[in-house]
């Protein structure tokens, strides 16, 4: 009889360990975007000239595939994870400098005190522009003019993020930006800084900070980026002028965004002002301020077809660069996961300007020239 007691015992104690780790099973979800098209682009080199191609870097989304999952800990706590990797579609190469998980990669604690995640994250900028950037990483946007909005990630970053009812708070913090692999960058023109240095502990760090409200109908957001300099350091301004050195630790590429949108019916809109602040190791021009204007809007005509619409405006005085860009998009659903689209963007420099309409790169106009961008493509997500 103790015998049979005992066997019921084990075979009782084997059972609820079962159900406790069913109760607790990880979940794990792989998904994706594969987008891709056919661009042109005239007067796509200082020369002139037009440029027919597959962009490499984005369309209407970039392409990705990645894996996320969570663990429940018990009281409302989860361990959560994301491995995220973006790629060419047109040649299965890796962006974001050839990173494996270029996109995303971290690990962390998500629970009723927040989530506090670990490796590599986006800025607090990125959080802030969502949903009021209404055409997005697209490859006519805000990115355009200023790379850094469609790249606005960091290598070995700590990330804290809050939400309570519609309010969210966010501060970011990395100890080495951009550890790119070798002839690999993080943001096109703007070099790499791995930091983590011996005796120099401000070097190539970057942190953000965000404050976001989203009601039903309207939202707003402001937020702040702050890099430091360090060796192998530059900062684009993206006006076809040469990269300003950030060689010292001391020198900074600080960003302020406010934003904010609002849903009208079948319409929302979304308003941006973006304000860059620089201060280089150049002795002709140790400070640059830029500020970036831009209205978006969206109205959706029926459940399938989509029309987005953006104006912006780029004005740097210290560089005496200036550029208003307007787009266009359709996009129509060919089911929920498969949709196809039309864009058009146009661009126009001032005299000692060279900003490219397209973000896909490799577009550089001459100072002074206007540009056109189109792109037909077509998108799938899993």
């Amino acid at each position: 009889m103790n015998r049979i007691t005992a066997i019921s015992g084990v075979l009782v104690a084997a059972l609820a360990s079962t159900w406790c780790s069913a109760a607790r099973a990880q979940s794990v979800t792989l998904y994706g975007i594969i987008d891709t098209g056919i661009e042109y682009v005239n007067h796509a080199s200082p020369t002139g000239g037009s440029l027919v191609r597959m962009p490499s870097t984005t369309g209407e989304l970039p392409s990705r595939w990645g894996l996320k999952g969570s663990e429940p800990l018990g009281e409302g706590y989860n361990a959560v994870f994301t491995l995220e990797s973006g790629f060419a579609t047109g040649t299965g190469s890796l962006n974001q400098g050839g990173r494996l998980f270029g996109r995303q990669a971290f690990v962390g604690i998500d629970g009723p005190l927040g989530a506090l995640t670990f490796g590599r994250q986006y800025s607090m900028l990125f959080w802030s522009l969502q949903p009021a950037d209404i055409v997005g990483t697209n490859i006519y946007g805000l990115a355009s003019l200023d790379a850094w909005i469609a790249n606005p990630r960091s290598d070995n970053t700590v990330v804290y993020q809050k939400h309570v009812g519609g309010l969210t708070v966010g501060a970011s913090y990395s100890f080495g930006r951009d550890a790119s692999p070798a002839n690999g960058f993080n943001t096109p023109g703007e070099g790499t800084c791995a930091g983590s240095i011996p005796g120099n502990a401000a070097a190539c760090r970057e942190w953000s900070l965000l404050l976001k409200y989203d009601a039903r109908s309207w939202g707003a957001a402001a937020s702040y980026d702050r890099q430091n300099g360090g060796p192998g350091a530059a900062a684009s301004l993206f006006n076809g002028l040469t990269p300003v050195a950030l060689t010292s630790s001391g020198n900074r590429d600080a960003r302020l965004v406010l934003d904010g949108y609002a849903k009208v019916g079948k319409f929302t809109f979304g308003a941006v002002w973006l304000n860059r602040h620089v201060n280089s190791a150049s002795t002709t021009t140790p400070t640059i301020t830029s500020n970036q204007y831009a209205l978006e809007a969206d109205y959706q005509m029926s459940p399938a077809l989509f029309f987005d619409m953006l104006l912006q405006r780029v004005i740097d005085r210290q560089q005496d660069t200036r550029a208003s860009m307007e787009v266009a998009r359709a996009t129509y659903l060919l089911s929920p996961r498969t949709a196809v689209y039309a864009q058009l963007g146009f661009l126009q420099n001032s005299a000692k300007a060279a900003y490219s309409v397209s973000g896909g790169g490799a577009s550089t106009p001459g100072k002074g020239m206007s540009q056109v961008g189109s792109m037909l493509g077509i998108r799938h997500s899993f």
